[in-house]
C-alpha cells in the first residue's frame, strides 16, 4: 500500500489522517503546529520536516489548509512539495481554495510531471471524524479513479465534477447554500420567538416539508441549546464566501444574497464571534429582534 503524506492538520485534517490510519495506511504527516503533528503521531504516523520531506517520502500527498495562499506556500514555496516531489507523484488538495488558485498550482506542477485534484470537503467536523465528508474532486478522471479508494475512507460521497478546479468551483456553490439556508432558518425562527411560538415545535412541524434540510437538521438543534461551538467556523465561511464572491465577479455573476450573509458574518466577527460556528449567523438576527431562539424548559 502506498505511503500517504499529509500536509495540514487542523480541525478538518487531523480526523481525515486518523480514519486513513484506522484503514491501515501509513502516513507521513507535518503541520506548522507541532501539538497537531504529536496527536497524529501518537496515533501511529511518521513526522516529516517540512512539505518538501512529506512530499521526497510519499508517492501520494493529501493538503488540508485555510486558504489559497497557504496552499500556494506549501506546494509552490520554500521547502515546498514541489521540491521534494519525484515525477509521478500525486497532489490531492482537499483544501477549500480559488478554483483559479488551483488552476495555477496545477500547471506549475504539471511542468515537473506531478499530477493533482482537487477535492474540497463538506460536512464540518462532525463528518470528518466519522468519514461521511461529501467530496466534490476536479482533475483528470484517471487520477481521480486511482485515487478514490483513499478519498472514499474519508467521504461518505465522492463525485468527479470536472477539470481541475471544478471541485472548488462545487465547494463555492455548496457554501453560498448552506450560507443563505442558515440565514434563512435564522430569518425565520427569530419570527417566530420573537411572535410568542415555541421554536422546537415550529422546527419539527417544518422539517417534514419542503422547508426541511440538512442544514436545518443539523444546525436548529444546536440553535436551539445555544451551542454554537464550532463544527465550521464563521470566519472560514467568510473566507469561502469572499472566494465566491472573487470568483463570480470575475465571472459576470452578481451574487446578491452572498453579499448579504456575508455583510452579517463580518458584523458576528466584529462582535467577536469570528470563531463560532456558523450556526451562530441566528445570534446577529436574535442581536437585531432582542430575542433568544432557544428550547423551552419544562
Amino acid at each position: 500500500m502506498k505511503k500517504i503524506g499529509f500536509i495540514g492538520l487542523g480541525i478538518m485534517g487531523k480526523p481525515m489522517a486518523l480514519n486513513l490510519m484506522e484503514a491501515d495506511y501509513q502516513l507521513v504527516v507535518f503541520d506548522k503546529l507541532g501539538s497537531a503533528v504529536d496527536a497524529v503521531v501518537a496515533a501511529g504516523a511518521e513526522s516529516g520536516l517540512s512539505s518538501r520531506d512529506v512530499a521526497a517520502k510519499c508517492e501520494i500527498i493529501i493538503t488540508m489548509l485555510p486558504n489559497s495562499p497557504h496552499v500556494r506556500e506549501a506546494v509552490l514555496g520554500k521547502d515546498g512539495v514541489l521540491e521534494g516531489a519525484a515525477p509521478g507523484t500525486v497532489l490531492i488538495d482537499m483544501s477549500s481554495i480559488s478554483p483559479i488558485v488551483s488552476q495555477e498550482i496545477s500547471a506549475e506542477l504539471a511542468k515537473a510531471d506531478i499530477k493533482m485534484i482537487d477535492a474540497p470537503v463538506s460536512g464540518g467536523e462532525p463528518k470528518a471524524k466519522d468519514g461521511t465528508l461529501a467530496i466534490m474532486v476536479g482533475g483528470p478522471e484517471e487520477v481521480f479513479r486511482d485515487t478514490k479508494p483513499i478519498l472514499e475512507v474519508m467521504g461518505g460521497s465522492v463525485t468527479l465534477v470536472g477539470d481541475i478546479g471544478s471541485g472548488n468551483t462545487a465547494k463555492l456553490a455548496n457554501q453560498i447554500m448552506v450560507a443563505v439556508n442558515i440565514a434563512g432558518m435564522s430569518e425565520a425562527m427569530v419570527l417566530a420567538t420573537k411572535a410568542g411560538v415555541d421554536p422546537e415545535k415550529v422546527y419539527r412541524a417544518v422539517r417534514g416539508g419542503l422547508a426541511g434540510s440538512t442544514v436545518l437538521d443539523a444546525k436548529m438543534p444546536l440553535a436551539l441549546e445555544g451551542d454554537f461551538s464550532p463544527g465550521f467556523r464563521i470566519e472560514l465561511h467568510i473566507k469561502d464566501m469572499m472566494n465566491a464572491l472573487d470568483a463570480a465577479h470575475s465571472l459576470g455573476v452578481p451574487l446578491f444574497l452572498s453579499s448579504q450573509v456575508v455583510e452579517i458574518m463580518q458584523a458576528l466577527k466584529v462582535d467577536g464571534k469570528a470563531a463560532d460556528d456558523h450556526g451562530g449567523i441566528i445570534q446577529f438576527y436574535e442581536k437585531s429582534a432582542q430575542v433568544e431562539v432557544r428550547r423551552r424548559k419544562g
